[in-house]
């Protein structure tokens, strides 16, 4: 019997964290690792007027560094929400598909979620429905040690850094300030969403 391939669970994933996703009937969702810092775990990035945009969503490690990716908590004592959402409607509300979209995003966003892994799920469920990924998720219920062996379905890694600005090749879509910016590949799934909108599941898979 072939493993299951392992993934992150992360924040409004970049792009390419679909199209892995969309190979595979089945996939596992880490979530007894214990949390890194610094990743797409808690953190999406989308085009603004002014460039690329890090979006982060404040957390709380009940077990200070020793914390498991399950028992991350959200903070809102900085009302991050509020500013996630202005962020995303300033950036895009002159998308062709935004208006679409944006309530049941917003509504998500504003669920007040307790815990990261919660957030993290209703949203990628979303994305999931609207671009026609059909892919079952499980949540692990213990923590599978990496193995080299098997390092092709271990996507831990691959998505754990940072958008660093230099990402693989993808075709060019028409973004919402494309006349100011060149091309910026592998954003947030709400940039080609809101972008492509039902075309958004074909770009995806022909990645």
């Amino acid at each position: 019997m072939n493993p299951t391939p392992i993934f992150p669970t992360l924040f409004c994933p970049p792009i390419a964290y679909f199209a892995a996703l969309a190979k595979y009937e089945e996939v596992t969702i880490e979530q007894h690792e214990t949390f890194p810092k610094q990743t797409y775990r808690n953190r999406a990035i989308i085009l603004s007027a002014n460039g690329l945009l890090p979006l982060s969503v404040p957390v709380t490690r009940p077990n200070g560094n020793h914390t498991l990716t399950k028992n991350i908590g959200i903070s809102y004592a900085e009302s991050w929400h509020i500013h996630h959402w202005r962020a995303i409607e300033s950036a895009y509300n002159t998308a062709p598909f935004f208006m679409y979209y944006k309530d049941a995003i917003h509504d998500i966003l504003f669920a007040n979620h307790n815990h990261l892994v919660a957030l993290n799920h209703e949203l990628l469920v979303f994305f999931l429905k609207k671009t026609k990924i059909s892919t079952l998720i499980n949540y692990s219920s213990d923590y599978t040690p990496g193995d080299e062996t098997n390092a092709n379905i271990d996507y831990r890694q691959i998505f754990s850094r940072k958008y660093s600005g230099n990402e693989a090749p993808m075709p060019e879509y028409t973004q919402v300030f494309s006349t100011k910016f060149p091309f910026q590949p592998n954003l947030s799934i709400l940039d080609l969403l809101f972008n492509l909108g039902p075309e958004a599941g074909a770009y995806i898979k022909s990645l």
